[in-house]
C-alpha cells in the first residue's frame, strides 16, 4: 500500500492560492466579477466556509473587493498588505469547532462549581455588555471576558489561557475584515442574550442546560459568520478562467 504525503497547509489557503494564481496570470482581469460563493464552492469541491475564508485572505491581500449586496470583484491591486495571516493560521470556522468542543465542556463543569460570587461577576459583565453594543471594540473585549469568566469558575489556569488565546485571535486584521461584514449592534445584542441564557443555566446549577446554551451560542456565532454576502448570481455566466479551474477538480 502506498501512502501519499498529507498536505499540511490549510485548505482555505490552498483555495486562496488557486484564486490568486488566476488573478496574477491575468485570467481574471481587474473589475471582473467572480462567481458567487455557492458556485465557487461547487467548482472547487470545497465547502462554502472554506471559500469564505479564502475570499477574506484575498481581500486582506488586496486582490479582491467584496461588495455586500453586489458581488466579489477583482481589484487593481495596490501595495501588498502586511496583515496576511501566517500559513498555519486557523480560519474562523476551525476556531469555532474547537470552541464548541472545549467551551461546551467548560460551561457544563462551571454549572457544577459556580458560587454566588461567580454569578455576580457574570451579571456585571452582562450589564457592561448591554452598554457597549454600539462599540464593536468594547463589545468584543467584554465578549472575550465573559468566556474567560465562565472558564475561571473551574479555577484551571490552562483552560483560562486557552480560552483567552483563542479569543485573542479574533483581534487580528483577518478576523476584523470578516467580522466587519457581519457584526453590528443587532448581532452583539443577540450574542449578549445568548450569554444571558448561559449565565442562567450556570446560576441554576444545571450542567446539561449550560452545555446546551453554550453550544447554541457557538452555533449561532457560526451562522452569523455564514450569512450571505448578498451576491448570489442573477445569471449563470462564469468567467472562462473559472470554467477551466473548475474542470480540474
Amino acid at each position: 500500500m502506498m501512502f501519499s504525503a498529507v498536505e499540511s497547509r490549510r485548505l482555505y489557503r490552498q483555495v486562496a492560492d488557486q484564486m490568486r494564481g488566476l488573478i496574477e496570470r491575468g485570467e481574471l482581469a481587474p473589475g471582473s466579477r467572480l462567481p458567487a460563493e455557492r458556485e465557487l464552492a461547487q467548482k472547487l469541491g470545497v465547502s462554502r466556509p472554506t471559500v469564505r475564508e479564502a475570499l477574506i485572505v484575498l481581500e486582506v491581500e488586496g486582490f479582491i473587493d467584496i461588495r455586500m449586496g453586489s458581488g466579489i470583484y477583482v481589484t487593481a491591486r495596490k501595495a501588498p498588505a502586511a496583515d496576511v495571516p501566517p500559513e498555519d493560521f486557523e480560519g474562523p470556522f476551525e476556531l469555532l469547532r474547537a470552541r464548541a468542543v472545549v467551551e461546551c465542556a467548560i460551561a457544563e463543569e462551571a454549572a457544577r462549581l459556580a458560587r454566588p460570587e461567580h454569578i455576580e461577576v457574570l451579571d456585571d459583565n452582562l450589564a457592561r455588555m448591554a452598554a457597549a453594543l454600539e462599540d464593536r471594540r468594547e463589545a468584543l473585549a467584554i465578549d472575550r471576558e465573559f468566556h474567560v469568566i465562565v472558564s475561571s469558575i473551574i479555577a484551571n489556569q490552562t483552560l483560562n489561557r486557552f480560552v483567552g488565546s483563542i479569543h485573542d485571535m479574533r483581534m487580528t486584521p483577518y478576523f476584523e475584515k470578516l467580522a466587519s461584514y457581519f457584526e453590528n449592534t443587532d448581532t452583539w445584542r443577540a450574542a449578549m442574550e445568548e450569554h444571558r441564557v448561559i449565565r442562567d443555566a450556570i446560576a441554576a446549577g444545571d450542567p446539561a442546560a449550560a452545555r446546551a446554551a453554550m453550544r447554541a451560542h457557538l452555533d449561532q456565532s457560526q451562522l452569523r459568520l455564514s450569512a450571505s454576502f448578498g451576491e448570489e448570481p442573477s445569471d449563470s455566466t462564469t468567467p472562462a478562467a473559472w470554467r477551466r479551474a473548475g474542470s480540474s477538480q
